[in-house]
């Protein structure tokens, strides 16, 4: 065996003898003939486990190590792509790829020559002996390349993803496969500056599953996904990776996820709280079903841009609220009698000092299936009695069977060979569009009518009441 074979038995890093014989001989020319293969073999050695660097495994890789080491297997590699430097340096060349090991999946930049060599020579399935420098990138943590080079004769076993429920996911998971059923989904997405100068993109939807919800954050050309979804729907998210804001999670997904519909069954019931508990500054979740809607309004922000905002009524079995839609989620499509879910919610002053919810950026709207009817229905028996005080409200607005369409103002008569009730209703006019809405304090009504009412006015109509609605003959 000789001198630099016994070095390199004895040295504690990862390089084959081929390389450290390598690396002796440019040693030996180095240093001029001072020193013979044994010394330069020394020198190469001490050098090489001053490094270090080794890490076991993708996932130990973090933001902010030197130099690290590691062997993974070639995922994928995307096309080399061309950028000008500043000032008079020749144009740079980057290509990125993913690599991946049992533990994970991450980012490996290649840059200038390594990148014109990984498009002409890698092949996905390949392993590599990589050393790079970690850095925290938009998509996660990535690793810029000082040197990657194939190793023959090793495989790895490369795992693709675990899948998730929304509880399971915690800070810094990687490679996220979870299926959830979309609650909502923000059309446009925003975009920004980075300190490059290139400009970003960024777009939101929320995903819920039996467990929980969460927020899923779309970078740059996953935002483009945004077109293609529809809240509703069950998705699968793959290659996300969770991260924190203003001490939430959220699953992100970059330029190497994706998010598609799957043919799979998953159920989000949210949990809410009760309309009558909530108290000023609260961030809540809320349900219930709709009985008053406004017309869009836009304005104009201080920045010189435009806004919108629409304003909706919900009550559930404790009481009801009204609910500002701000952005994108003024054009979601919500009418009286809609059973809605309202997530993340702020409860601010209002107007005439009453509490009012918030469904700004941050919160989801879902509009949940089943009837729109919040009080128990009733035996076919007692449909020709009057509704007690207060108990109508919501029910009113259900597929009715008659069983909730009487009033506390006037007798009711039943058609029982039909679904038609002839009823007068008196209330307090809260919309004045088509259709025309009234409370009565205990109960809502929608009505329709061709005569022109004010906001506010207290008005009496007379008329047959259909499927939750009342067909005006009278109005006074």
């Amino acid at each position: 065996m000789s001198a630099i074979e016994d070095v390199h038995e004895e040295l504690d890093a990862d390089v084959s003898t081929e390389e450290f014989e390598e690396m002796v001989a440019e040693k030996v020319e180095e240093m001029g003939g001072l020193a013979d293969d044994e010394t330069a073999a020394m020198l190469v050695a001490h050098e090489l486990e001053d490094e270090g660097g080794e890490v076991e495994g993708v996932a130990d890789i973090e933001p902010g190590m030197d130099e690290v080491k590691f062997v993974a297997k070639i995922v994928s590699i995307g096309e080399l792509r061309t950028f000008e430097r500043e000032g008079d340096q020749e144009d740079g060349q980057v290509v990125n790829a993913e690599v991946a090991d049992e533990t994970g999946r991450i980012r490996l930049s290649l840059w200038d020559e390594m990148a014109e060599g990984a498009i002409e020579t890698l092949q996905e399935g390949e392993v590599l002996r990589i050393a790079g420098r970690p850095k925290e990138g938009y998509n996660g943590v990535e690793v810029s390349a000082d040197k990657a080079e194939v190793e023959p004769g090793v495989d790895i076993e490369v795992s693709l993803g675990d899948s998730y429920t929304v509880e399971e996911l915690s800070m810094g998971r990687k490679d996220v496969t979870l299926v959830g059923e979309l609650l909502d989904v923000d059309a446009d997405y925003r975009t920004f500056d980075r300190d490059d100068g290139s400009q970003g993109r960024v777009g939101n939807c929320a995903i819920g599953d039996e467990t929980g919800r969460i927020r899923v954050t779309l970078w740059d050309e996953a935002t483009e996904l945004l077109d293609e979804l529809a809240a509703g729907e069950v998705v699968e998210v793959v290659d996300g990776y969770v991260r924190e804001r203003e001490g939430d999670l959220e699953l992100h997904v970059g330029s190497r996820g994706t998010i598609e519909e799957v043919d799979e069954d998953v159920e989000y019931v949210p949990d809410t709280a009760d309309i009558e508990s909530v108290e000023m500054d609260d961030t809540v979740d809320i349900a219930g079903a709709v009985i008053e809607t406004d017309e869009k309004r836009t304005f104009d922000r201080d920045d010189g841009s435009q806004g919108q905002v629409r304003n909706v009524r919900i009550r559930d079995d404790t009481g009801d609220i009204r609910v500002a839609l701000w952005g994108d989620k003024a054009d979601r499509d919500i009418e009286l009698a809609d059973r809605v879910a309202f997530t993340d919610v702020e409860i601010q002053d209002g107007w005439q000092d009453e509490l009012e919810a918030s469904a700004g950026w941050q919160s989801t709207v879902s509009l949940l299936e089943g009837e729109a009817t919040l009080s128990s229905e009733r035996d076919a028996g007692d449909r020709a009695e009057k509704t007690p005080a207060g108990q109508g409200g919501l029910s009113s607005f259900a597929d009715g069977d008659g069983s909730d369409t009487t009033t506390d103002t006037a007798d009711a008569a039943e058609d029982f060979d039909g679904e038609a009730v002839a009823v007068e209703f008196t209330g307090t006019v809260v919309q004045s569009g088509s259709p025309v809405v009234l409370d009565s304090g205990d109960e809502t009504r929608s009505v329709e009518t061709s005569e022109s009412v004010r906001l506010g006015e207290e008005v009496t109509v007379r008329g047959v009441e259909r499927d939750g609605r009342i067909d005006a003959d009278e109005l006074f």
